[in-house]
């Protein structure tokens, strides 16, 4: 696969216009960031970008510092770089300490009471029905037709969402996190999409409470420490934010882990061969080519960094992506290696805000890769230009056609 230089991307996105601007609304972003990313670190690696209005940070070490240090760059004003109505400081994305340490618990509490083991066997015959589908096929969807239906009946068992219409579920999902290039940002569509996930997520509340299951839904709905339990607002957009995570995120993530095994034959057939490679592979998904990309936070004091001031109130964007292709951190980082074993990449996040459902993530793709694999140990990409969503925090394909060989 090829790729455009650095200098020739920047030559076609600005011809000879000598200002450099990170826009994240922009399609190239979306498609192929990574050249971007990189004039980004070695250029410009505090970058006012006037399109996004607001800084973007690009180097690992810089990302790092920022993540870890809640109390400058605060979430309280949320993490999304064009924000949904009335999600603000009622979800872990978009709140501090002490705030999100109360949260955090309470929502762990309902993780931990989880049994993983337990759910080995049920997620490994949800990927088994899964791939039932595809046989006989030489050519499918992976995005639409696997991961979508993995994702979806993946939520119903670990969170408890009711038996639901799979493709629409994720279209919600996907429009809750997409933005409008030419508006810049939410419209009405993407809007609607969230108050509907919110409606349905009160509904499955309610439904819960009248009659409790063991699930994650039920048990954060009820969870209690020290007798301080989560308040209406914050069960009902907790659990918004589980749907949506789990549906689009995790989904998407999925498909990227597809798209680099079917782009890296020699990897893949190592991990076909060798099944206890999937988790390193997993990883350096996540470092190599993450759904999250970029998050935003905003300053609660001045900061001066690679000699720019940023001053308090200005939103910052911690660019995941660009930092975990930073080469003063991970060597040869555009190469996609299974044996790096890339630890203290921020595949997932970082500090407090680090996902919280990152392992169960991990189970989920792995459980539904060994299925996979055991069922079409070689495929492809169909498509080399792929469709992707038009998100400026997520990256996500919109469909990964594979043909089996």
């Amino acid at each position: 696969m090829s790729f455009l230089s650095p200098e020739d991307l920047f030559s076609q996105c600005f011809g000879e216009i000598k200002m450099f601007v990170f826009d994240p609304y922009d399609p190239l972003v979306d498609s192929n960031p990574f050249p971007l990313y990189k004039i980004l670190r070695d250029d410009h690696p505090c970058h006012w970008s006037p399109a996004g209005n607001m800084w973007f940070l690009s180097r690992y070490s810089d990302v790092l510092t920022a993540a870890n240090d809640w109390e400058t760059y605060s979430s309280t004003k949320g993490n999304l770089l064009a924000e949904l109505p009335n999600r603000t400081g009622a979800t872990l994305g978009t709140t501090d300490p002490p705030r999100h340490d109360r949260l955090r618990s309470l929502v762990q509490h309902a993780f931990l009471r989880r049994n993983l083991t337990a759910l080995t066997e049920p997620l490994r015959e949800i990927a088994r029905n899964a791939v039932k589908k595809f046989e006989g096929r030489k050519e499918f969807d992976f995005n639409r037709e696997f991961s979508t239906a993995m994702t979806i009946k993946t939520l119903e068992l670990i969170i408890g969402l009711p038996p639901s219409d799979e493709d629409f579920l994720r279209k919600q999902a996907m429009l809750c996190v997409q933005t409008d290039p030419v508006v810049r940002g939410k419209t009405q569509e993407h809007q609607d999409a969230f108050r509907w996930i919110n409606e349905f997520a009160q509904s499955v509340i309610e439904d819960r409470r009248a009659n409790p299951k063991d699930d994650l839904i039920s048990q954060f709905s009820i969870a209690e420490i020290d007798g301080d339990r989560l308040d209406e607002r914050e069960v009902i957009m907790t659990t918004t934010m589980l749907i949506v995570a789990g549906a689009e995120s995790m989904g998407a993530f999925m498909s990227l882990v597809a798209m680099n095994l079917a782009d890296h034959p020699e990897a893949r057939s190592r991990v076909v061969a060798n099944p206890e490679l999937l988790p390193d592979a997993i990883e350096e998904s996540l470092r190599f080519n993450t759904s999250a990309q970029r998050m935003k936070r905003v300053l609660t004091r001045d900061v001066e960094l690679h000699g720019q001031l940023m001053k308090a109130g200005d939103y910052v964007c911690l660019t995941y992506g660009a930092a975990n292709r930073d080469e003063r951190q991970f060597p040869n980082p555009d190469v996609y290696d299974i044996d790096r074993k890339p630890r203290g990449h921020l595949g997932f996040g970082g500090g407090v805000h680090a996902c919280l459902g990152a392992i169960m993530a991990r189970q989920a793709i792995r459980i539904a890769f060994e299925e996979f694999h055991k069922a079409f140990p070689c495929y492809r990409r169909v498509e080399h230009d792929l469709p992707w969503m038009s998100s400026t925090n997520f990256r996500s394909p919109l469909s990964l056609k594979l043909a089996i060989d």
